[in-house]
């Protein structure tokens, strides 16, 4: 199944017709090469790939939960050419929960030092973009700068799940959208967080009226 949907993941990719806004802040970061933390919301994992130019972009590599969904999504897009770190973004609520997540913010700051991490800060389980405060911590530690990406298409598959997640359809259109950011000095996590979940949910809005597709 996870060959399965890698293949219908890249035929999709190469049959729609993508438009692209604001790409220059990510030609800068792509020339400028090491690290840099990549910010879409959880819905849109099957899109994502598609933002990120393999042969001219620094490596990347995806955080992804550890749970069985996870591990299904880090079979599919290893054969596109990103592996994964594993581990759960923090959950003040489960905090004594063991999930990976002090494991994932080590191999993360790690990758962080040579090239791109890319993030669902509304993962794995929500509530829907709303941003828990790893990724702030994870750019406040690194130093590495953030994209924002929203991805959209049309048409597109919109599944029953907490995100509803948005699953390619080929031979559409496509939008990719970017903002760029870095964590502004002294300023408190929360406030990163609140001001960073408008800005990533403004780029795939954005990237939604483009495409047409609807906003749920």
């Amino acid at each position: 199944m996870a060959w399965i949907l890698s293949e219908w993941m890249r035929f999709c990719y190469a049959t729609i017709r993508w438009e692209h806004e604001n790409q220059q802040v990510a030609e800068e970061v792509w020339a400028e090469g090491g690290g840099v933390l990549c910010a879409f919301w959880h819905a849109r994992l099957a899109l994502a790939p598609a933002s990120w130019p393999m042969k001219r972009a620094q490596p990347i590599k995806g955080l992804v939960s550890l749970s069985p969904d996870g591990e299904f999504f880090t079979k599919a897009v290893a054969r596109l050419g990103i592996p994964a770190v594993r581990g759960s973004s923090s959950n003040k609520d489960k905090a004594k929960q063991a999930k990976g997540g002090t494991q994932a913010l080590r191999d993360g700051l790690k990758q962080l030092k040579v090239g791109g991490l890319a993030v669902t800060p509304d993962g794995p389980r929500g509530p829907a973009r709303h941003m828990a405060e790893g990724l702030p911590l994870m750019a406040k530690l690194s130093g590495a700068p953030v994209l924002f990406i929203g991805v959209s298409c049309k048409p597109a598959i919109r599944l029953n799940s907490w995100d509803r997640a948005v699953l390619p359809l080929p031979f559409g259109k496509g939008a990719v959208v970017w903002d760029k950011a870095w964590y502004p000095e002294g300023a408190e996590m929360a406030e990163v967080a609140a001001d960073w979940t408008e800005r990533l949910t403004a780029v795939e809005a954005r990237a939604d009226a483009l495409t047409g597709l609807e906003r749920i």
